[in-house]
């Protein structure tokens, strides 16, 4: 009798520990991912895309922490117009020296649901000219067989943001760009954290 009671004991107390946080590890496909924009000017509306470099982001699934980086390729923005983007990437987005767009999450927030679709934010730092402005990104992800597919849109406020208004006299151009990501990936389980006591 007493030994069960301290069994009964033992397990109770083992209920009350908090389960091992799991550390989920996604890993973005650059060739089938897209990277799109669209800005409007009085005219027409202008749409081009960029190319993903790389891709990666880590989360605890405990804590929400989160790591890794999503790189654009600035230098691959194609809009179509071989004028426009010569001036673009001159003039605008100064692509021979600033190479790279860079988004850094430090937090996520949703739980990925094991199959089927998902609402995840991740929250970080947005680099762009070699300088960092906070950002969410809100993706709606479906998860087939760890098999992922992500979208997401934002609004980058360039001009504000500190790059040139390519807007003349005669053409006026938004000071806005909507974006959209349009990623694939796998999802990786990468074993079990150690739990906080």
């Amino acid at each position: 009798m007493k030994r069960t009671s301290l069994l009964l004991l033992a397990l109770s107390l083992l209920a009350c520990l908090p389960l091992a946080a799991e550390e989920i590890a996604i890993d973005l496909n650059p060739s089938r991912t897209s990277v799109t924009f669209t800005l409007g000017d009085v005219l027409h509306t202008v749409h081009g895309a960029f190319k993903l470099q790389r891709g990666n982001v880590r989360f605890d699934t405990s804590t929400g922490k989160a790591s890794g980086e999503i790189v654009v390729d600035v230098a691959s923005g194609d809009s179509g117009n071989n004028a426009r983007d010569r001036r673009m990437h001159k003039d605008i987005l100064e692509s021979a020296k600033y190479p790279e767009a860079v988004f850094i999450p430090d937090h996520v927030t949703g739980t990925l649901a094991a199959e089927g679709e998902s609402q995840i934010d991740a929250h970080g730092m947005f680099r762009l000219h070699e300088t960092s402005h906070e950002m969410t990104l809100h993706f709606v992800v479906q998860n087939h067989n760890g098999e992922l597919s992500a979208a997401a849109d934002f609004v980058i406020p360039y001009v504000q943001w500190g790059l040139k208004n390519p807007s003349t006299f005669v053409l006026r151009v938004s000071d806005k760009v909507q974006m959209h990501i349009q990623a694939s990936g796998s999802l990786q389980p990468s074993g079990a954290a150690t739990a906080e006591r």
